[in-house]
């Protein structure tokens, strides 16, 4: 499996509520979250972003609350893959549950600037940084992971199991 796409940088710190803010929780539709991903720290991100386009950030990405809304709306939003030197842990088994790939990379979050054309594939955990003709040593993700992202989430996996 991989990811290509052109990517959005963010800091330290990114929290679920301005990955998509409170005040449009009461929706649940994929579709609808997307439209307001990101629009409280990065304004023309949804006018901008593409499918396949990849999400770099620094430390602690995904802090805050617990809602699955916010990788939610950033996989509606067409993300494939977000990069960063570390997530909080929550917002990572909620990623992993939806089927939003997540990737742990020091060297690369700091190094991958806005812009830049990446590639990541799964299978070996490395990531291309096209642009600046680089590559990075990510985690590679485990065969389980990779069948629950590719079945779109755990609920589907799980389901495509006892449909056997």
């Amino acid at each position: 499996m991989k990811a290509q796409g052109t990517v959005f940088k963010y800091g330290d710190n990114v929290d679920t509520d301005v990955i998509i803010p409170a005040r449009y929780l009461n929706s649940s539709d994929p579709a609808e979250l997307a439209t307001h991903c990101m629009e409280d720290i990065d304004k023309d991100f949804v006018k901008n972003v593409k499918k396949g386009d990849i999400i770099v950030a620094n430390k602690n990405f995904g802090c805050g609350s617990s809602r699955e809304h916010a990788p939610l709306a950033i996989k509606a939003a067409g993300v494939s893959c977000v990069i960063a030197e570390t997530f909080a842990r929550i917002f990572y088994r909620n990623a992993i549950n939806i089927g939003l790939p997540i990737i742990e990379c020091p060297e690369a979050a700091k190094a991958i600037e806005n812009g830049d054309q990446v590639e990541v594939d799964f299978d070996s955990g490395i990531i291309y940084d096209r642009t600046k003709g680089t590559q990075y040593k990510g985690q590679a993700f485990p065969e389980f992971m990779q069948k629950i992202i590719r079945a779109e989430g755990l609920v589907n996996y799980i389901n495509s199991q006892y449909q056997k």
